[in-house]
């Protein structure tokens, strides 16, 4: 790999030199501008405006435009002896857990690669040492025209550089949170939760740009004259209004291309299907069995109570006819006796 910038990393009083190499590559296809009407490459030539002709590499310098329209001429020797001491060195000023760093700061990422054999013994002491505390380095350096600020860390027998944007230039998220006041419930949160779990993880390596092999395979076909290949529709996905519908959908789908049974649902998540779906189907039953139940044990209620009241009178009105029988039985005795007197 072809070094695009030399200099030395200044740990302390510690001075390694190094060669700095891209350690990103872009695989992206590229287009070419061209006349629609004859095929012909669309150019951009270097102009002079002054001399009106094209002008060659070797002729062109950076300038700096003034506010009143001057330019002022700046040469590479003018920016080789900028008065920082950053020129030339990766200097390091503080060495941080890797959590103090925050991720939208990242920036370009490059290898630093020992400049030679003197520097083979402090760059594996760096090496070592950054691995040992488990900690990223902070440093400071210049390259294409400014000062940088980047972030040293092992990767495998090597040291990295991470390009960092100064805090200045994150934008604080302000005023992109929804305004509406939203409540998130603990169903809901299971059912992302779920599935979270059902994606599970992925080994990076796996993942490729679909979207340049299918680029290729449209080139390749008109190259050989042939029709492009059609694009596969869209999956036809209606407005989901129901959140937790929405997530028990997406956790089938995803158990579904996994190959898992949809059964595994009910399975994997008891508590949370239990939370859903098991107390309806059994309250509904107890509901179902209650009311027909009920009517009946009042039913035999009421049919008891009236038979209990048939008794009571059927029983009042037999003592009441045995009562009156007995006192006629009596009168007649009494008269009877009366008469033989």
């Amino acid at each position: 790999m072809r070094s695009i910038w030399n200099g030395a990393i200044s740990f302390g009083l510690v001075s390694i030199p190094i060669k700095l190499v891209n350690a990103t590559e872009s695989h992206s296809i590229s287009f070419r501008q061209i006349h629609t009407e004859d095929m012909g490459r669309i150019r951009y030539r270097k102009v002079c405006e002054l001399e009106d002709r094209e002008v060659s590499t070797a002729e062109i310098g950076k300038g700096y435009e003034d506010a009143d329209g001057t330019i002022i001429p700046i040469t590479d020797d003018d920016l080789a002896h900028l008065p920082l001491p950053t020129a030339k060195t990766i200097e390091i000023v503080a060495f941080v857990p890797t959590d103090r760093i925050d991720p939208l700061q990242m920036d370009a990422a490059y290898y630093l690669a020992a400049g030679g054999a003197p520097a083979a013994k402090p760059y594996t002491l760096l090496r070592e040492a950054l691995k040992r505390s488990q900690k990223v380095a902070i440093a400071k350096f210049a390259l294409r025209g400014r000062e940088r600020l980047g972030m040293l860390r092992v990767v495998g027998d090597a040291i990295a550089l991470h390009g960092l944007l100064w805090p200045d230039e994150v934008r604080a998220p302000e005023g992109l949170a929804p305004d509406t006041k939203v409540t998130v419930n603990d169903k809901e949160l299971d059912l992302a939760d779920a599935l979270m779990d059902t994606l599970g993880e992925i080994d990076l390596e796996d993942l490729h740009d679909e979207y340049r092999e299918a680029l290729e395979e449209v080139v390749a076909a008109k190259a050989a004259g042939e029709a492009p290949p059609e694009a596969p529709e869209p999956a036809k996905t209606g407005k989901v209004l129901d959140l937790m519908a929405a997530l028990e959908k997406s956790v089938k789908a995803a158990k579904e291309s996994r190959g898992e049974e949809a059964e595994a649902e009910v399975r994997q998540m008891p508590a949370r299907k239990s939370a859903r779906s098991t107390p309806k189907q059994a309250g509904g039953k107890k509901s179902t069995s209650t009311a027909k139940k009920t009517p009946a044990k009042k039913t035999t209620a009421k049919t008891a109570k009236s038979t209990q009241g048939t008794k009571k009178t059927t029983t009042s009105k037999s003592t009441a006819t045995k009562k009156t029988a007995a006192k006629k039985t009596a009168a007649k005795k009494t008269t009877s006796r009366k008469r033989t007197a």
